[in-house]
């Protein structure tokens, strides 16, 4: 049976390679995310493949931000591919609008806080308000949350601060921004370890190029897994 704490993000060109990998992958691996990147490659088909044909978990990470009936138009839609996960921005009328579209299914909507990939430098260039992110990401998760979030997408860095809110109880944290020991970070600046992640209070972890640049991206998602496993049984 797969750890589906693990989520392997699918960010290659097209539904073909997209599952190339997951086949390479193999049994360990039960839930993969398909993105925004894909979307014009097939990426819905994928999603419908692997979930109906192979069994697998799907988080579509869309990132979706409109005028309320525009997202839950769009979140209607979604909701009958029988996926997972799906992202929203984190803004509380879009949440609202996310969770008005996806009732009466099992897909959970998860809020994006501040994107992994940004710093204050960032957040200064595209004029957002003055602060710490640590302290925007958490008055970001508790409004989705308020607003029905069923869970956040957040930095391993600020897991164990959302996590620590009365508001978080029975909600998921789901963490991009999760590298190996020893591994780039790529595109990504808050950055933290899978077992790191794990320990400060995440859910799942969401991990791409260390596995599928890896030349064995069975045994890649293994090790990841055996961290996993050491930080839950050390602790």
């Amino acid at each position: 049976m797969s750890d589906d704490r693990l989520i392997v993000a699918l960010d290659v060109p097209n539904a073909i390679a997209g599952l190339e990998l997951a086949e390479r992958i193999g049994p360990a691996v039960g839930f993969y995310k398909i993105g925004l990147g894909m979307l014009t490659g097939g990426g819905l088909a994928l999603a419908n493949e692997l979930k109906q044909e192979h069994g697998k978990r799907i988080f579509l990470d869309m990132k979706l931000f409109d005028i309320g009936a525009t997202v839950e138009a769009a979140v209607r839609g979604l909701a009958q591919f029988d996926l997972d996960f799906l992202t929203v921005h984190g803004d509380p009328h879009v949440v609202r609008a996310a969770k008005e579209g996806a009732a009466g299914s099992n897909l959970k909507i998860l809020a994006v806080t501040i994107l992994t990939s940004l710093d204050r430098n960032d957040l200064d260039a595209c004029m957002m308000q003055e602060g710490q992110i640590y302290e925007m990401v958490v008055t970001r998760a508790i409004r989705a949350f308020e607003a029905g979030a069923d869970g956040v997408i957040a930095s391993p860095q600020e897991a164990r601060l959302i996590r620590d809110q009365p508001e978080a109880e029975s909600r998921l944290i789901v963490t991009p921004g999760v590298r190996p020991a020893g591994a780039a970070a790529g595109d990504q600046k808050r950055v933290a370890t899978p077992a790191q992640a794990i320990e400060n209070g995440a859910n799942h972890i969401v991990v791409g190029r260390p596995i599928h640049r890896a030349p064995d991206p069975a045994a890649a998602a293994a090790d990841i897994l055996a961290e996993i496993d050491g930080s839950t049984t050390s602790t």
